[in-house]
């Protein structure tokens, strides 16, 4: 029986209690007791849910083949529940298959209104989601981060390093990785290299990151999607070595750059020992064919998982669940890699220099260390929250957001500034990284990148003479210290950036009984609001170390996510002004896009397209060209992916829908401007 409910013409349908149904409910919030008992599941205008529920209903009915799921806009009194069935949108059922297999890829179910989220909301969401890293495996998930194959593969991989320490001779330990993964391949690389530096012991650790130094700084999609120059830069870097472990880090287990080098490992195990680092099921390995290769990063995993039998090569693959911001593998992604590689090389490290054996239960009691390490940074709840909202204000009203480090903690921030572009459609001065000591104190292979431009520009000198002279109280300053910095000299600065704005705030690690209290009382005096973040005495100072790292990336990503979600280029839980400048990144918007349309793959690559190329009508000329060409072209655009997905659900002309775009520049209430 067809009905008119809330101006939707709708069926209501009577489903028996072992049938898959979809119930719409006026609180959109939790089911009543009836509807629980039934299995029934609520929909709050959720994409994702009715992707997956099309294909349940598609599976458990009978009539009609072709289903559609809707949540109503309510005008008014709606009975609850309703039970429905719409007639398709459009002519192509949804399949199931077109869902993303891959964890990494999938919508975090904490998050899908973030975009809705106060600043202390979206702080305690990220927090929830952070701490799915260390969740115990269940019987039916996948390995987690402390799960007993895990914490064995860290022994084994530590063991390996260890033994290239004590005898470092034509040996080396390459870490490498594409976008995040390759910035914490550096981190690690020159982290763990200093501590050999000031052994007096040789430097066995070397870092890769597709497209070279500059994409320390800025987001070089294109070379992760060429496995050639991958390989190539591995046999650069490994010349002449006779002994390298070569740990490849790609979170979505998806990177032809990071697959070249690891089949290439494959390919001559007289040299190479090859360790895959992800976070998916290796089932869900990306399957899909490279140009110009034989192999897929699917079938080198398969290859490996074989090998690691016989410990010739190693997977260290655990689950860590859906990211905040879906596909946004910077946060929980890069953190676990941080944790995980921090546990491997500490290991070896103690193992090699101190006589402490590597061992199971420290492994895994170094792993359980990180866990506190989250409790103590979100303990600051009130704190992020209010760097969240001065970050936001100055990210709406077109202001810029500026991090001033010291030592390690500065890369951090260099780190997480460089993936706002590529997460966000950020430009490079939305929020930027400036480091104590420039490119001294940076340590890259390549030395100062300064006359590649000024997004090169990373000293605290820079920021006093480019960026200084211009600041307001619109803009937000963040300094990033510890208690082993110069705190004087932090004071110094402090100073110079009060004279312009008081728009200054800090962050700063200190352990129980700090001498440095007088000066950081002085700096905290100069700030609208501190961090004091304090950290009861370690064992070691260098661990000490690691604990602020990982302490100040989940501060930072909170801030700048959360000012991006604050200025509205977040869509429910989705990067929806995502670049579309690889192959990857064409692939998510292809997807997302269908997830927020509803309309079938082929119609939203045709709708991505339109958009890439601004035209309203494809030539045989753009259908014809490869995805490469389409990459290239996006690179020049922006807002590709919110005028696509106008275009998909209003029916409009491409320049209707640019010109609304323009008009109202925050993506999620344009969107929501051409729904209503």
């Amino acid at each position: 029986m067809w009905q008119e409910v809330g101006g939707v013409r709708v069926e209501l349908v009577a489903l028996a209690c072992q049938t898959p149904c979809v119930a719409v409910h006026p609180g959109g919030i939790c089911a009543p007791p009836t509807l629980q008992r039934l299995g029934a599941v609520l929909l709050d205008h959720d994409a994702e849910l009715q992707d997956q529920l099309r294909c349940r209903l598609q599976e458990g009915l009978q009539q009609p083949q072709h289903v559609d799921v809707c949540v109503l806009k309510h005008h008014g009194p709606v009975p609850a529940p309703l039970v429905l069935l719409l007639p398709p949108r459009h002519d192509a059922q949804i399949q199931c298959s077109d869902i993303p297999a891959g964890i990494t890829e999938k919508s975090n179910p904490l998050t899908r209104n973030i975009d809705r989220a106060s600043a202390d909301c979206i702080v305690r969401t990220l927090q929830a989601c952070d701490a799915q890293m260390f969740q115990e495996q269940t019987e039916a998930s996948h390995q987690k981060l402390l799960s007993d194959q895990v914490v064995k593969t860290l022994m084994e991989v530590a063991k390996r390093v260890e033994l290239i320490l004590k005898d470092p001779q034509d040996s080396l330990v390459v870490l490498s990785g594409c976008g995040t993964s390759g910035r914490l391949a550096f981190l690690m690389a020159t982290s763990f290299n200093r501590e050999l530096r000031k052994l007096n012991r040789s430097l066995v650790y070397s870092y890769i990151i597709a497209g070279g130094d500059r994409a320390l700084l800025s987001s070089q999609e294109a070379p992760e999607d060429d496995p050639k120059s991958g390989t190539l830069s591995l046999k650069k870097v490994c010349e002449g070595k006779k002994q390298v472990l070569f740990i490849g880090i790609s979170c979505g287990l998806s990177a032809p750059f990071v697959a070249g080098q690891l089949d290439f490992c494959l390919q001559h195990p007289e040299v190479y020992t090859p360790v895959v680092l992800g976070f998916n099921p290796a089932h869900q390995a990306k399957d899909e064919p490279i140009p110009g290769c034989t192999f897929t990063f699917h079938s080198v995993v398969q290859r490996m998982q074989e090998l690691s039998k016989s410990q010739v090569a190693f997977l260290i693959n655990p689950t860590v669940g859906p990211e905040a911001i879906s596909g946004s593998s910077r946060m929980k992604g890069g953190s676990a890699t941080k944790i995980l590689l921090d546990v491997v090389l500490s290991a070896a490290h103690a193992a090699a220099f101190t006589n402490t054996p590597v061992t199971y239960e420290g492994i895994l009691q170094h792993m359980r260390a990180y866990d506190k390490t989250l409790d103590i940074t979100y303990a600051q709840t009130e704190g992020i929250t209010a760097l969240v909202e001065a970050a936001g204000r100055s990210l709406r009203c077109g202001s810029h957001v500026c991090y001033l480090g010291w030592g390690s903690l500065a890369v951090l921030g260099l780190i997480d500034a460089s993936e706002c572009d590529p997460t966000f459609g950020a430009d490079y001065e939305d929020v930027r990284g400036f480091m104590s000591g420039g490119y001294r104190n940076l340590s890259n292979n390549e030395g100062p990148l300064t006359s590649l431009g000024p997004q090169f520009c990373i000293s605290h000198e820079d920021f006093l003479r480019s960026v200084l002279p211009y600041l307001s109280d619109q803009d937000t300053i963040l300094l990033i210290f510890t208690r082993s910095d110069d705190v004087t000299e932090v004071a110094k600065l402090a100073r110079r950036v009060r004279e312009k704005t008081s728009n200054l705030h800090a962050v700063y690690h200190h352990t129980d009984g700090d001498t440095a209290a007088a000066e950081q009382g002085d700096i905290s005096n100069l700030c609208l609001s501190t961090l004091n973040v304090t950290w009861p005495t370690p064992a070691s100072r260098s661990f000490l170390l690691m604990q602020w790292e990982l302490s100040t990336k989940l501060l930072l990503n909170a801030v700048s996510t959360g000012a991006h979600i604050l200025k509205g280029k977040v869509y429910r839980n989705h990067m929806i002004d995502v670049q579309v400048t690889n192959s990857k990144l064409y692939r998510r918007a292809t997807r997302l896009l269908q997830k927020l349309s509803g309309h079938p793959e082929s119609k939203c690559e045709e709708a991505l397209l339109r958009a890439i190329y601004r035209v309203d009508k494809l030539t045989l000329d753009i259908t014809s060209s490869d995805m490469t060409a389409h990459t290239l072209t996006a690179r020049k655009r922006t807002k590709v992916v919110p005028l696509a997905l106008v275009v998909l659900l209003t029916g409009c002309a491409l320049s209707e829908a640019e010109s609304h775009l323009d008009q109202q520049p925050i993506v999620r209430e344009a969107v929501e401007a051409w729904l209503s």
